[in-house]
């Protein structure tokens, strides 16, 4: 049995965010979520937060603090996309990408890193994509932001790894959501042909890799990117 911690997940309200939240619930850890709106799952505490807005994200933590004790693992999962082909990306398609998902990330780990620095202890893991190492047309913008994660952990490795802080990248290939439901059979059946297990993932495989990175078994790796891509980003 894993040692229960308090974990903050960001963008827990939906997809892979929510199930991760209810992987961890059911482990036992105390665990909230932020959104922007919405709420976590059941036995979850949501906190209203945007990660662009330091002061947002300084608020929620505080909440979580109070009520569940300090932040002691945190996933990086709030992200948006605004895919457009270069030559017509905007300075705001690009901009808003970065400040959500690279600076998200930023502005919660800041936060989180100072409790964990006091504790000697801490897990960040931050949720990529496989499109962030095999890159994929009209997504520079987002490609760019999940690709940059990868410096920041293995950069908070050398800073803080010895202090009983782990950092590591999760990414994931192409999951069941809504978002990849609506898509037409055709499409989804060109995809599965590219993915060598044939197949889609599913959010739990997503959320059991992080729990167990999360965990006391996980504590020897840092700076790792973890696929969850069925073999889609081999060799990247």
């Amino acid at each position: 049995m894993n040692t229960p911690r308090t974990v903050l997940i960001t963008g827990g309200n939906r997809g892979i965010g929510y199930t991760i939240a209810e992987e961890f619930v059911a482990a036992g850890h105390r665990v909230a979520v932020t959104a922007r709106s919405g709420s976590g799952p059941e036995g979850s505490l949501t906190v209203v937060a945007d990660v662009t807005d330091p002061a947002s994200v300084d608020t929620a933590f505080t909440t979580v603090e109070a009520a569940l004790g300090p932040v002691e693992v945190v996933v990086a999962n709030a992200g948006i996309t605004k895919d457009v082909l270069l030559m017509r990306m905007t300075e705001e398609d690009f901009s808003s990408v970065v400040d959500t998902n690279l600076g998200g990330a930023f502005r919660v780990v800041k936060r989180a890193s100072t409790n964990m620095i006091r504790a000697r202890f801490g897990r960040i893991l931050l949720v990529s994509s496989v499109v962030g190492l095999y890159g994929g047309a009209g997504q520079t913008n987002y490609a760019a932001s999940k690709s940059a994660l990868i410096g920041f952990a293995r950069s908070l490795t050398r800073e803080l790894g010895g202090r009983g802080i782990t950092a590591n990248v999760i990414a994931p290939g192409f999951i069941e959501t809504d978002m990849t439901a609506a898509l037409p059979d055709d499409v989804q059946d060109d995809y599965k042909k590219v993915i060598p297990a044939g197949r889609y993932g599913s959010a739990a495989e997503v959320a059991k890799t992080i729990t167990w990175l999360a965990g006391d078994d996980s504590a020897y790796i840092s700076g790792a990117v973890i696929p969850v891509d069925g073999g889609l980003g081999m060799g990247h």
